[in-house]
């Protein structure tokens, strides 16, 4: 098989952040008297399941840590590797913060894909780094049954402009940086429903950075900030809800959604992880019995 007629999401059971182990079973996973071990420099751990960790160097300064990876979400090599990038710094900017560099993540089916594609993949994320500013300075790769890759990512932000997932208050107002829908039009992409003038329009999504949220810690009316990705709109939401206790109301018609979004969802392409975030967090929602 030639290297230009190789669809990278057909090596793959998942696609993107869409294959990420279930709320509840991570929930599962995590659970351990072990993890009650606080370190008090330790700002932000995994109770809130955040975007990332936040360490506080006592000099005014915190360190922001987050690791991110994924199986192929598009087919081109240099995109797939530019959009898991991305997806990445994208945790240090949901903190507030400035990335500083990154490592990356490899996992490849050697036998199977060529080398070079893996070049590519790597060469995308690289370019995504350099966007953001940041070197791509070493990482780690393993020979895996199936194309992984992304960035382990640390970040600086002033401790006192530290945003988390878990502090939003009664009367906040929610903003969305992107318009949803990706998963369904990646999904749509799989199964050979997406019309022509779709093409492209969820890879572009994927590649633009988020750098409002450095933007927004300098803020002080913006009290949380949370990077929505596989547990979806529903499930970060919920997450940030239940971290402040807190409710969220929301009008449908104006989450921004990106083109065929609902003549998709139509068609069935819904992606897996839809489901199992609506298994995980659909109990929390509440009566929609009034929206039209």
């Amino acid at each position: 098989m030639s290297e230009q007629a190789i669809r990278l999401t057909q090596y793959s059971h998942g696609a993107g952040c869409g294959c990420k182990i279930s709320p509840k079973v991570l929930e599962t996973i995590l659970h351990s008297e072990q993890a009650k071990f606080v370190d008090p420099n330790l700002l932000v751990g995994n109770e809130t399941r955040d975007d990332a960790a936040v360490y506080d160097l006592g000099n005014g300064t915190s360190i922001i840590s987050t690791t991110d990876f994924f199986m192929p979400i598009v087919d081109n090599p240099f995109d797939f590797g530019r959009i898991a990038a991305t997806n990445a710094i994208s945790d240090i900017f949901a903190m507030g913060g400035k990335p500083i560099m990154a490592i990356a993540i490899l996992g490849w089916p050697i036998n199977t894909l060529s080398p070079d594609i893996a070049r590519e993949v790597t060469e995308g994320g690289r370019f995504a780094c350099r966007q953001a500013g940041i070197a791509l300075a070493g990482g780690h790769s393993i020979d895996a049954p199936e194309p992984i890759f992304g960035l382990a990512v640390t970040g600086v932000v002033p401790t006192e402009r530290v945003k988390k997932n878990s502090t939003a208050q009664a009367g906040c107002k929610l903003f969305l940086t992107k318009p949803l829908g990706i998963g369904v039009l990646t999904t749509a992409e799989k199964k050979s429903l997406l019309k022509p003038e779709h093409q492209g329009l969820a890879t572009e999504v994927m590649c633009r950075m988020n750098v409002a949220g450095a933007a927004f810690a300098n803020i002080d009316g913006v009290k949380a900030m949370t990077d929505v990705t596989g547990f979806g709109l529903l499930g970060h939401l919920s997450e940030m809800c239940q971290g402040a206790g807190v409710q969220a109301l929301l009008c449908y018609q104006d989450i921004p959604k990106l083109p065929g979004v609902e003549e998709y969802i139509a068609l069935g392409a819904v992606p897996g992880g839809t489901e199992r975030n609506f298994a995980s967090y659909g109990h929390l929602m509440g009566d929609m019995s009034h929206v039209a």
